[in-house]
């Protein structure tokens, strides 16, 4: 896949996108200073979520629309109120393509329905992403895959069948180029729930690259994920968790999606081959590898010693492992102190 001139899947560093969520707090002030943080921090893209409260639910005030009690964030809100404190306005959203083009950031959203779509397809989106809620929208997905552009979903809470059934939903509209997210739908997520193993099983299981949705606290589990074949790493951004914004508790603040951009790439960078032996950049450390050498000055027929011949660095003279074959013979030879020890000299 390809989107604005960088490659993204195996074989290329982790494209790495900031979702900005709700994290805007109502301001779209705050939205542009996001863009230009997460431009800053050299992330890949930055992610929206294209919605209206009446485009999500209805605002009917039963228990059925109500986050449980339970929940570590949200709890006891109806979605519908919910959804109208963390969308986007619809307005917000050429403004903030357009600061993110100004950049050379990739903007991309996920829609929600077809009068999303409809927007980002007049913003001139370049990606789609189907939400993990949405995987089961399939008239959605299809939606989104008819318009030839890169389709990514997600996969949280989702079962082997339910995500075979929207990669083919893609697929069957025409969508060629698509990545599927591994993710943890909870939030945050526990590490010990996020199954990075699966990442390679979804790849091999359809034939896609593999990326992953980020809940956890921190870069740790997406840095390991990187380890798994991970392609696309996505974490939700703020400028400061401390504001009181919807998604702030588990996303990164700036400074920390510039410590993922740059340490996904060193992670990727070192996966390395499977060969085993010295690399280039060790071929100088082999010589400061230990070897026997004259330690004292010493006299044709003197006798080898602990005294005067040991294991130091560099190499250069006999193994270690043959001091036990050279102490009580005697030198051949005058020797200065730091000659190596050859079998001649002895």
């Amino acid at each position: 896949m390809i989107v604005n001139g960088v490659q993204i899947g195996a074989g290329h560093r982790p494209y790495v996108v900031a979702e900005m969520s709700g994290n805007h707090n109502g301001s779209l002030d705050t939205a542009l200073k996001l863009v230009d943080a997460v431009a800053e921090a050299g992330a890949h893209a930055i992610k929206l979520q294209t919605y209206t409260a009446d485009t999500m639910t209805v605002d009917v005030p039963d228990e059925r629309f109500r986050v449980s009690k339970g929940h570590d964030l949200w709890s006891g809100e109806y979605l519908y109120q919910l959804f109208q404190r963390a969308h986007t306005p619809w307005e917000w959203h050429e403004p903030i393509f357009e600061r993110a083009r100004e950049h050379g950031l990739t903007a991309f959203s996920s829609p929600f329905d077809a009068t999303a779509v409809e927007l980002l397809e007049k913003l001139d989106a370049p990606l789609y992403k189907i939400a993990s809620s949405e995987i089961t929208d399939l008239p959605l997905i299809r939606l989104v895959a008819g318009t030839g552009k890169p389709v990514i979903i997600s996969t949280g809470m989702a079962s082997v069948a339910e995500i075979g059934a929207a990669v083919d939903a893609a697929r069957g509209a025409g969508c060629t180029e698509l990545i599927v997210l591994s993710c943890t739908a909870s939030y945050p997520a526990p590490p010990q729930e996020t199954n990075l193993r699966r990442i390679p099983v979804l790849a091999e299981t359809f034939g896609v690259p593999v990326g992953l949705s980020d809940h956890t606290l921190g870069i740790g589990v997406p840095l390991a994920s990187v380890a798994f074949g991970a392609c696309l790493i996505e974490k939700h951004v703020t400028l400061d968790r401390g504001d009181g914004g919807v998604d702030s508790a588990f996303s990164l603040e700036p400074q920390e999606v510039a410590a993922l951009v740059i340490e996904s790439e060193r992670a990727w960078q070192a996966l390395g081959t499977t060969r085993i032996g010295p690399t280039e950049a060790e071929r100088e450390s082999l010589r400061f590898r230990r070897s026997l050498y004259v330690v004292a000055d010493v006299r044709a027929g003197d006798a080898v010693t602990e005294a005067n011949v040991r294991s130091i660095r560099p190499t250069g003279g006999l193994a270690p492992d043959a001091i036990g074959t050279v102490l009580g013979r005697t030198f051949r030879h005058d020797a200065a102190k730091g000659t190596p020890l050859t079998w001649e000299l002895i």
